[in-house]
C-alpha cells in the first residue's frame, strides 16, 4: 500500500490550499483516512480524519477552515485549507487504514507535503 500526497506550498495568510492524497497498490478496502501535521519542534497531530461512512473527526483549531472529504473511486482523499494561518505551517501527513489480504488491517501513511503559511 502506497500513499502520494500532494499539493503544499507556501502561501500568505488568509489563503487558500488543498491538500490530496491517493492510496495505491494492493488492499481490499480502506476504512479510515485521515491527515495528520508536524510543525517544527512539534509532535505530530490530528488535523482530521474520515471514515467511510462519512463521519468526520477534526482538532478545534481547523473546525471552521478546514474542510476533509474523500473520493472512494479514486481512493483519495482531500483537506481543504482556508483563512491559512501562520500557526498551520508544518509537514502534512496522511495516514489510512487498509485491510489487506489476508484480512489484517494496518495504517499506511504518506511521504508528507509541506505547508508554509507566511503572515
Amino acid at each position: 500500500v502506497q500513499l502520494q500526497a500532494s499539493g503544499g506550498g507556501s502561501v500568505q495568510a488568509g489563503w487558500s490550499l488543498r491538500v490530496s492524497c491517493t492510496v495505491s497498490g494492493n488492499f481490499v478496502s480502506i476504512n479510515n483516512m485521515g491527515w495528520y501535521r508536524q510543525a517544527p519542534g512539534e509532535q505530530r497531530e490530528l488535523v482530521a480524519t474520515i471514515t467511510r461512512a462519512g463521519n468526520i473527526n477534526s482538532t478545534d483549531s481547523v473546525k471552521d477552515r478546514f474542510t476533509i472529504s474523500r473520493d472512494f473511486a479514486k481512493n483519495t482523499v482531500y483537506l481543504q485549507m482556508n483563512t491559512l494561518k501562520p500557526e498551520d505551517t508544518a509537514v502534512y501527513y496522511c495516514a489510512v487504514d487498509a485491510i489487506t489480504n489476508p484480512l489484517k488491517i494496518d495504517r499506511y501513511w504518506g511521504q508528507g507535503t509541506l505547508v508554509t503559511v507566511s503572515s
